[in-house]
């Protein structure tokens, strides 16, 4: 699932409207119109670093003008904080304006890289792949599983759309695993067919020769190493987006 210019612009002008509403008034106020200022996107805690693309969006919507110069590359992984992560520089009062939906929005997608990339760790050496899952904040899909990217994971599928994941539900509705498998054939159009399996009774069920294994269920930093050790292809954890904690950032003007 790329992450577009068009998702991004979406998120940022649907912010922006929330934020800045009919306008700020405090900045409309004290700052006059042709002021400029120079000013430094800080990471301030160890992390991964995420979101600086979406963050430039903010200040463009507000003023084309303004200028942001990334100072580290996304995907990082940075200790040595504060770090700067951008120079931003232009019209202050769509800098000003535009803080706090830029910070709200970096500060997301660092913790969801930084998330991920601890889970990525944990795994290390083994075969298995760190897979994130539709638990993602509404209208925010896209962007949080780039976030999940820049930290070392892969995405599931992108929506209901790209994939199919029979789940225990489809399951009791459908009439169980055979009966779900028959009723799919012909109906995918070569989607990839993912069945959940709770039992193992349900899992040679479903097999057919040969197929990639995926856990999941409440997977956790103290438990994802012990799954992955297992020899499964891919451990998804829907924490990674419905848990990760937003990061410490900050825009200081010079």
């Amino acid at each position: 699932m790329e992450l577009t210019q068009e998702d991004i612009d979406r998120v940022v002008a649907a912010a922006l409207a929330e934020d800045v509403g009919s306008g700020d008034a405090t900045t409309l106020a004290l700052v006059p119109e042709d002021a400029r200022c120079q000013a430094e996107l800080l990471l301030e805690e160890p992390g991964v670093v995420c979101g600086v693309p979406v963050a430039a969006a903010v200040f463009h919507a507000l003023d084309p003008a303004v200028e942001i110069q990334a100072k580290l590359e996304e995907g990082t992984a940075v200790s040595d904080v504060p770090a700067v992560l951008a120079l931003v520089e232009g019209p202050a009062r769509a800098i000003l304006s535009g803080e706090r939906v830029a910070l709200n929005l970096l500060a997301r997608l660092c913790g969801i890289a930084s998330l991920t990339h601890r889970f990525v760790e944990l795994t290390e050496g083994t075969p298995t792949s760190i897979l994130d899952t539709r638990k993602t904040t509404p209208g925010l899909r896209a962007l949080e599983k780039y976030a999940v990217r820049c930290g070392g994971g892969r995405n599931h599928r992108a929506g209901l759309y790209d994939g199919v994941l029979v789940k225990e539900n489809h399951l009791r509705v459908a009439g169980g695993v055979t009966a779900a498998l028959l009723a799919l054939d012909g109906h995918v159009d070569g989607l990839p067919v993912e069945v959940e399996a709770e039992t193992l009774a349900q899992v040679r069920e479903a097999l057919d020769g040969r197929a990639e294994l995926e856990a999941s269920g409440g997977v956790s930093l103290g438990t994802v190493r012990a799954y992955a050790e297992t020899g499964v292809d891919f451990v998804s954890v829907g924490a990674l987006t419905h848990s990760a904690r937003s990061l410490h950032v900050s825009l200081e003007v010079r």
